[in-house]
């Protein structure tokens, strides 16, 4: 199954805690969290997990949510 991350611009604050834990998926745009592509599970939970804000979710393919 695959799954992928979701910022939430309005609660992201940039501190690109999310880049530090996956950086193959995420970097740094303007101060902004921006998804460049999909990773496994436990790659997208890990920077999920690592945001301060709170501001990325996980969904897999069909569009469940899967964090928070």
């Amino acid at each position: 199954m695959k799954y992928r991350a979701i910022v939430d611009e309005n609660s992201c604050c940039g501190h690109g805690d999310c880049v530090d834990a996956a950086p193959s998926v995420f970097r740094l745009d303007d101060d902004l969290a921006e998804v460049m592509g999909n990773g496994p599970l436990e790659l997208l939970l890990d920077a999920a997990e690592a945001c301060p804000a709170g501001a990325i979710s996980v969904i897999d393919e069909s569009g469940e949510q899967i964090y928070p």
